[in-house]
C-alpha cells in the first residue's frame, strides 16, 4: 500500500500526498519489488489455478507473492528478490532529499487552521494551496529520481530473461545514454506525472469534502455525548478520528483507481530496452504510452500486478508462459 504522509490540518481535513518512493503503491524496498516487475510485464512461468470466489464461483488464479518468490529464490536464490535494490534505494534517498531542500528554498506559507464549517470556502482554498504546493514539490521530485527508477526497474526484470545487461548503476547510466540517449533516462515519466497529480487531487478534495461536509464536530467520544467543554481532559473527539480513517480510506481508494498511471510508467521504462520482458511475446513495442494503455485496456491488464494474494486471472488476459 501507499505510505501516506500528512501535512497540517486545512480545517476540511489535511492534505495527504504520495510519499516520495516515487508512487501511489510504492512501500519500502524488499521482497514484494523482486516480485511486482515480472508481474507486471506478463512474466507468468507457473499456469494458473483453479479456485473459487467470494459467491462460490470457479475461477483461476495466478501464482500468489509468496508463490512467486519461493519460485524466484529457486532460480536465483534469495538475492533475486533484491534486484535493483541498490537503484531504488538512490532513488527514495535522492526523491526525499529533493523535497527537503525545495521545502527550504520555497517555504510553505503558514496558514491558520480552520475547521468552523461557517469557513468552508477558505477551507477549501488552504487545501487547494497545499495541494498544488504539494504536487509542485512531487512533480520535481519524480523528475530527479526518474532515472534510477527506470534503471530499477530494469535491473529486476532481467529475472524474465535471465539477462546480466544492466547490473550497477554507473554501468547501468553509460549503457542506457549509449542506446538511448537523455530521453532514455525519462521513458514512462508522463504517466507517473499523471498519476501523481491525480491522487494529490483526487485524494486530497474529496477527504476534504467528506470531512467537511459528512463529519459533524459536535460529536465526542466522552460517555453521554459530553463535550470537550465538559470534559477538559479530552483532547480528541470522534469527528478527529473518523476524519483521520477517512484520509486514509480515500489514499487507498484513490491509489487503486489510479495505479494503471504506474502500470503504464513501468511498463514503458522497460519497452523495447533490449530485454525479454520488453520484447515480444511478453509485450509489443508501443509507440508512446497511449499505445501501451489502450493496449492494456483491450487486453483487460490495466491493473495487472496490483494484488499480491488474490490475482485472479481476468477474461481477455493473455500470459506469456514458461
Amino acid at each position: 500500500m501507499s505510505l501516506l504522509r500528512p501535512l497540517r490540518n486545512t480545517g476540511g481535513g489535511t492534505c495527504l500526498c504520495p510519499h516520495s518512493l516515487g508512487c501511489r503503491w510504492k512501500s519500502a524496498p524488499g521482497h514484494r519489488d523482486g516480485c511486482k516487475p515480472s508481474w507486471q510485464v506478463g512474466h507468468e512461468p507457473m499456469p494458473p489455478t483453479l479456485g473459487t470466489n467470494v459467491l462460490g464461483r470457479k475461477v483461476l488464479y495466478l501464482p500468489s507473492f509468496f508463490t512467486y518468490a519461493k519460485y524466484i529464490v529457486q532460480v536465483d536464490g534469495k538475492i533475486g528478490l533484491f534486484r535493483g535494490l541498490s537503484p531504488r534505494l538512490m532513488s527514495n534517498a535522492l526523491s526525499t532529499v529533493t523535497r527537503g531542500s525545495m521545502k527550504k528554498v520555497f517555504p510553505p506559507d503558514e496558514i491558520e487552521q480552520v475547521s468552523n464549517k461557517d469557513d468552508m470556502k477558505t477551507s477549501l482554498k488552504k487545501v487547494v494551496k497545499e495541494t498544488s504546493y504539494e504536487m509542485m514539490m512531487q512533480c520535481v521530485s519524480r523528475m530527479l529520481a526518474h532515472p534510477l527508477h527506470v534503471i530499477s526497474m530494469r535491473c529486476m526484470v532481467q529475472f524474465v530473461g535471465r539477462e546480466a545487461k544492466y547490473s550497477g548503476v554507473l554501468s547501468s547510466i553509460g549503457k542506457i545514454f549509449k542506446e538511448e540517449g537523455l530521453l532514455g533516462f525519462f521513458v514512462g515519466l508522463i504517466p507517473h506525472l499523471l498519476g501523481d497529480v491525480v491522487f494529490l487531487w483526487g485524494c486530497n478534495l474529496l477527504a476534504h469534502f467528506i470531512n467537511a461536509y459528512l463529519v459533524d464536530d459536535s460529536v465526542s467520544d466522552t460517555p453521554g455525548g459530553l463535550g470537550n467543554d465538559q470534559n477538559p481532559g479530552s483532547q480528541f473527539s470522534q469527528a478527529l478520528a473518523i476524519r483521520s480513517y477517512t484520509k486514509f480510506v480515500m489514499g487507498i481508494a484513490v491509489s487503486m483507481l489510479t495505479y494503471p498511471f504506474l502500470l503504464v510508467g513501468d511498463l514503458m521504462a522497460v519497452n523495447n530496452c533490449g530485454l525479454q520482458a520488453g520484447l515480444p511475446p511478453y509485450s509489443p513495442v508501443f509507440k508512446s504510452w497511449i499505445h501501451c494503455w489502450k493496449y492494456l485496456s483491450v487486453q483487460g491488464q490495466l491493473f495487472r500486478g496490483s494484488s499480491l494474494l488474490f490475482r485472479r486471472v481476468s477474461s481477455g488476459s493473455c500470459f506469456a508462459l514458461e
